[in-house]
C-alpha cells in the first residue's frame, strides 16, 4: 500500500509541476518575463507561492526548466546528443541524415518557439536571461558540430567546404529567428520550413 501511495503522490507532484510550468509560460507569453511575478504565476497555477519557490527556487530556474523540457519534449534527463533521433541521424546515409536533422529541428521549434520568444524579449533587460540565451545558442552549436562532423565522416563535403563552415551554414539555416519569421510572419507551415531546410542543407553541404 505504501508503494501505491508513494506512486500516487509522485504523479500528483509531477502534474503540479507541469501545471506550474504551463502557467508560467502562458504569463510570460502574455505579458513578458520581467512583468510576470512568481505570485502571479502561482495564482494562475492554483498553488501557493511557497510551493512555486520550493519547487523551482527562482523565476530564472523556472524558465530554464520550461526551455529544457520544451527542447526535449519530455521530463527525462537525457541530453540532446543521447536522444534517439540523434542516433538515427548518425546511422543514416548523408541525405537522410540531413532530412532527419531538419525534421528534429522542426519538431523542437514547434515546441520551443514561444519559450525562445520570451527569452529574446527578456534578454535585453535581464543579464541572467541573456546568459541563458547565449547558453542555448552554444548548445545548439555543439549539437550541430557533432552532427556535421559525423556527416563529414560519411561523405566528402561540397567542394571547398570545411566542417567549420558547414556547421556555420547548418546553424544559419536553422536559427529560431528564421523559423519564427517564415512560420509566424510569412505563413509557412512548419512542414514547409522543414523541407526547405533539408533541401538547403543538402544543396549547400553535399557534392552536386
Amino acid at each position: 500500500m505504501a508503494t501505491v501511495g508513494t506512486g500516487i503522490r509522485a504523479q500528483k507532484a509531477r502534474a503540479t509541476r507541469v501545471r506550474m510550468r504551463r502557467a508560467a509560460l502562458d504569463l510570460f507569453v502574455e505579458q513578458g518575463y520581467v512583468a510576470s511575478s512568481m505570485q502571479a504565476i502561482a495564482r494562475r497555477a492554483g498553488v501557493a507561492v511557497q510551493t512555486l519557490y520550493f519547487t523551482f527556487g527562482t523565476k530564472r530556474a523556472l524558465l530554464t526548466e520550461i526551455l529544457d523540457t520544451a527542447v526535449a519534449g519530455d521530463d527525462d534527463p537525457v541530453p540532446t546528443l543521447e536522444r534517439p533521433w540523434v542516433a538515427r541521424a548518425l546511422a543514416a546515409e548523408p541525405v537522410e541524415q540531413l532530412r532527419l536533422q531538419a525534421r528534429a529541428a522542426r519538431e523542437i521549434y514547434e515546441r520551443v518557439a514561444p519559450v525562445l520568444a520570451v527569452m529574446r524579449g527578456a534578454a535585453s533587460a535581464d543579464p541572467e536571461i541573456a546568459e541563458l540565451w547565449e547558453t542555448n545558442n552554444a548548445q545548439r552549436a555543439t549539437v550541430q558540430n557533432h552532427l556535421i562532423e559525423a556527416l563529414a565522416g560519411k561523405t566528402t563535403l561540397r567542394a571547398g567546404m570545411d566542417t567549420t563552415t558547414a556547421v556555420d551554414i547548418a546553424l544559419a539555416l536553422q536559427t529560431p529567428e528564421t523559423y519564427q519569421f517564415l512560420t509566424a510572419r510569412r505563413g509557412w507551415s512548419p512542414e514547409r520550413w522543414e523541407h526547405w531546410v533539408a533541401d538547403a542543407l543538402t544543396t549547400q553541404l553535399l557534392p552536386a
